[in-house]
């Protein structure tokens, strides 16, 4: 056999590379179509202000999904995050109104990431699914929103609090940046920093990778876990507290949905489900999609049924495109 006839026998197939590079980088070459199109469909698209209005607005979904990658990488499923969102935005508008406004931000993750610390133990002691588990423990956190209110409303019109969620940074030139973005993109390079710098990030992904073979290792896989379902329960009592300091309204039912959502924009990242593959940035790129699909469509006026047939069909796409190269 010649040297040449080596090389080609080396060289995967280019379907195959092309169906590689599809599912690494797609959401990417979607996310710059989506622009160049909306750009030349509408003159008020590429502007500053828009184009910050979609980060303020998603910044919930944003700040879930970066804990949420965590989560899934290292083999997890979380559908409760929707309920701590409920549960850490009633808590923080009642203890901004009843007790003191800036303890009331600081207490809204803290809540959140004891409920998901929960989520975790009672993974790890009974070893059941995640999904089952944060399947039940959600409809728990949802009645204990429905607890804390009565049922009620709580108005929460404290500028002490309600600066997170409304404060603008001038940048100059007429354009300001909302603090809830700031503290966003902070909470972002924080969770990049852990997944890929940290011995805690090293082992979620192994702990998604393979489990066993991580505990033979030595790797503590249920604190792991426990650790990643805390960090996903504080993300979404800091979500929650930024958009009852928005909306200067606290409400039990807030954030019903949100945790599929949130997973949605995961994995049209190209975050693995199966875990132990999967990126910050990735889950960052998913939810940018989802919020461009939902501006163009709002500012084209579309009916909202296809921005949701369009979601949908991008979803399975990915879906496939990851089935396929788990096969591979």
């Amino acid at each position: 056999m010649t040297d040449t006839t080596l090389k080609t026998a080396a060289r995967p197939p280019r379907r195959i590379r092309i169906a590689d590079l599809a599912r690494e980088y797609g959401v990417l070459v979607i996310i710059v179509v989506l622009l160049v199109a909306l750009t030349m469909l509408s003159g008020s698209f590429l502007t500053p202000r828009n184009l910050l209005n979609i980060l303020n607005q998603s910044t919930p979904l944003f700040i879930i999904s970066c804990a949420l990658t965590l989560v899934i990488i290292g083999g997890g499923f979380d559908l409760s995050t929707g309920a701590i969102f409920g549960v850490a935005s009633v808590s923080a508008g009642w203890l901004a109104v009843s007790v003191d406004p800036f303890f009331a931000i600081v207490a809204g993750p803290v809540i959140g990431m004891v409920l998901g610390a929960l989520n975790g133990v009672i993974i790890t002691a009974f070893n059941v699914h995640s999904f089952l588990v944060t399947l039940a423990t959600s409809l728990v956190y949802r009645g204990m929103a429905i607890l804390v209110t009565n049922g009620k409303l709580i108005p929460v019109r404290i500028e002490e609090f309600s600066w997170l969620g409304r404060q603008k940074l001038d940048l100059g030139g007429g354009v300001a940046v909302n603090v809830a973005v700031i503290v966003m993109l902070c909470f972002m390079a924080l969770m990049m920093f852990v997944l890929n710098r940290t011995t805690l990030g090293r082992a979620v992904f192994a702990v998604g990778g393979n489990e066993e073979a991580a505990l033979l290792s030595g790797i503590r896989t249920n604190l792991v876990k426990i650790i990643t379902f805390a960090i996903s329960g504080a993300a979404a009592g800091l979500a929650g507290v930024i958009t009852v300091s928005r909306l200067s309204m606290a409400e039990p039912q807030a954030g019903t949905g949100l945790e599929f959502e949130a997973i949605a924009a995961v994995i049209l990242g190209g975050t693995s489900i199966m875990g132990g593959a999967g990126a910050v940035w990735r889950s960052m790129a998913g939810v940018l999609l989802m919020a461009l699909i939902g501006n163009g469509f709002n500012i084209l006026n579309v009916n909202p049924f296809f921005k949701d047939l369009t979601t949908g069909v991008i979803i399975v796409l990915a879906v496939a495109l990851a089935a396929a190269g788990n096969r591979r």
